[in-house]
């Protein structure tokens, strides 16, 4: 018990730097109290065997994308109202969120028959809107982007008494989350680490102080958006900070400035923090569509990106990847699956170099399909100024099995065209 007590010290240390602001009051009762009102509320979420996403590595996925409401974002909100006042929930709630948090608030709002305004910027997906009204909740349009909602929220929480439920800087809702932890314990109690997505750090904060606290040897280890590291920059830095923007696939996590409760349990209790780019996200997404059957938003899979892509040292160990959320907007899902297909090889585009003379376009033809890849579409023109006047380019894209197949094709149409060259284009095309 020594151990839980030096990291309390270091978090009363941590507040006493920035001027006492909170204790950190967090306690692993508060987590089994969390459980307990949770039981009968949310579904214990299944951790399913995934050999094929890291053949190095023993992983398991536990699938909050199947959580009611489609996130874990529900545990922490509901256990937050739970402990309201009777005063607090005659005047009702207030949050602010344009996706999960939203959804999780209305819903615990409705079975505990309280009130519920959420606040959402007015270029919120259409789905997550009418999500948000199917919960029960009054949803509140904001001209403007998140803080705008933010702070509309805040003022309405002053005019009409409502309680701000904070997406994740709250102990109470930290609390909820850590209940993701005790499940996991139960289901893989020798696991060795645990990767968590981490947008403004309230389900990490939650799962890694009380895994922990229960098994101090367990590896936590945090995964960001490349193009949303707040929470990787501030603890690198020691300090908090907060990005000038942010701009990512999964939206569910990208967040510009950590909470200070947060930030100062990830501080002590989280060993690492990775980012992963929407090229690996969208590979992520497919991998987990194709060999999982599951559906996970951009946010819920940049824990198996992680692990896909090597970002963490989990050679030979028991892990389990955390899949947040899956509710992915799908009008942006086959622009996704398209990113995925070519980040994994599935996908490429070749330009040929050709003389403009019968039999070319079979010749090539006839390669693709003897190394057994599928053409998708076909576009030749004549080729430009500069080049040879019986020149022509031939543009092919092709379904493929992976790199290396890709690699043999490539290598097969440069013998078989010495007079030009294969330029292989691969990259983003969505």
């Amino acid at each position: 018990g020594g151990k839980t007590i030096c990291r309390q010290s270091a978090a009363t240390r941590a507040a006493d730097k920035r001027g006492g602001d909170y204790n950190i009051m967090l306690t692993l009762d508060k987590v089994y109290h969390a459980g307990y009102v949770l039981k009968n509320v949310i579904r214990k979420t299944d951790v399913i065997k995934a050999q094929r996403i890291c053949p190095d590595a023993d992983v398991y996925l536990k699938t909050e994308n199947l959580q009611i409401t489609g996130s874990f974002k529900v545990r922490g909100a509901y256990y937050k109202m739970s402990q309201l006042s009777e005063e607090e929930r005659q005047h009702g709630v207030i949050a602010c969120s344009a996706g999960n948090h939203a959804q999780g608030v209305a819903l615990a709002a409705q079975k505990n028959g309280i009130k519920a305004v959420i606040c959402l910027p007015d270029g919120a997906p259409i789905s997550k809107v009418e999500a948000t009204k199917r919960y029960g909740a009054e949803v509140c349009l904001v001209p403007g982007v998140y803080d705008d909602a933010y702070n509309r929220a805040l003022q309405l929480r002053d005019e009409k008494g409502y309680t701000f439920i904070h997406p994740f800087n709250d102990e109470s809702v930290i609390a909820g989350q850590g209940t993701i932890g005790l499940e996991l314990f139960d289901q893989l109690p020798d696991l060795d680490a645990v990767v968590v997505p981490i947008g403004g750090g309230g389900l990490i904060a939650g799962i890694a102080f009380t895994m922990k606290n229960l098994n101090p040897n367990v590896k936590i280890y945090g995964v960001q958006a490349a193009g949303a590291p707040s929470m990787l920059r501030s603890i690198t830095d020691g300090e908090m900070e907060e990005l000038d923007d942010v701009s990512t696939i999964a939206d569910g996590i990208a967040v510009k400035k950590p909470g200070d409760l947060t930030f100062s349990l990830c501080q002590q209790y989280v060993d690492e923090i990775v980012t992963v780019s929407d090229d690996e996200i969208s590979a992520a997404i497919l991998a987990l569509m194709e060999q999982q059957k599951l559906v996970t938003e951009g946010a819920g899979a940049v824990s198996v990106a992680a692990v896909m892509f090597n970002k963490i040292p989990v050679k030979g160990k028991k892990v389990a990847c955390l899949l947040s959320g899956g509710n992915v907007d799908v009008t942006i899902l086959s622009r996704v699956i398209e990113r995925g297909l070519v980040m994994s090889g599935r996908r490429c585009q070749f330009i040929i170099e050709l003389m403009d003379k019968p039999g070319q376009l079979l010749g090539v033809a006839e390669i693709v399909a003897k190394l057994g890849g599928n053409v998708t579409s076909v576009f030749h023109e004549h080729a430009g100024e500069g080049a040879d006047v019986n020149g022509c380019y031939l543009r092919i894209d092709l379904e493929t099995r992976n790199f290396e197949h890709i690699a043999a094709i490539r290598k097969a149409l440069e013998e078989a065209f010495p007079m030009c060259h294969t330029k292989q284009e691969q990259g983003d095309k969505s």
